[in-house]
């Protein structure tokens, strides 16, 4: 049974991001569960806090669940053409210290998808990820790709996805990746 770690790249309570995450948590095929855990409790990086008390128990907790789970399901914001500057700190304290990366990091499947109000999705923020992704050597699915726009249309006031079309892309991108993920649990 693989398990996935969904992270949202938000820290909006009523993020879009965090409604994508939980509808593809709904949807995710039977015998895969997809854990959402949260970034907010990870400060900001600073090196001397770091050389001084080493990486923070939030962060270390964080890598920890990553490291032991099959998957990793990143759901992005796009601020300003690329990755929101949170998701983005979280990931440089995951990958601290560097020499811990490939057991956090190293041949993970991941994936990243997003939702915005805006008409043109999250493909620039998407896009952005790829080099960061790439450089802590992950398994990157692109078998697939989730994009959402005008998403302040298809999440109803309880914060649940009801749009059906978008219902059903998500569940077919979660079950690709679940396959892949599964595929590479070999």
């Amino acid at each position: 049974m693989p398990t996935i770690i969904g992270i949202c790249g938000s820290l909006r309570r009523a993020s879009f991001n965090a409604m994508l995450l939980r509808a593809a948590a709904e949807v995710a095929p039977t015998g895969t569960t997809v854990t959402i855990e949260s970034i907010r409790d990870i400060p900001l990086y600073d090196g001397d806090l770091e050389a001084s008390t080493g990486v923070p128990a939030p962060v270390q907790a964080l890598k920890d669940r990553i490291a032991g789970a099959d998957g990793l399901l990143i759901a992005t914001p796009e601020y300003n053409n690329s990755i929101p500057g949170v998701a983005k700190n979280a990931i440089d304290w995951l990958s601290r210290p560097a020499s811990d990366i490939p057991r956090v990091f190293g041949s993970k499947p991941v994936v990243v998808m997003g939702a915005t109000s805006g008409p043109n999705g999250t493909l620039l923020a998407q896009s952005a990820w790829l080099p960061v992704l790439r450089t802590l050597g992950t398994a990157y699915w692109s078998g697939g790709r989730m994009i959402v726009p005008g998403a302040g249309k298809l999440f109803d006031a309880d914060g649940r996805l009801a749009d059906e079309p978008t219902r059903a892309r998500l569940k077919t991108f979660v079950e690709g990746f679940a396959a892949f993920v599964t595929a590479r649990r070999g």
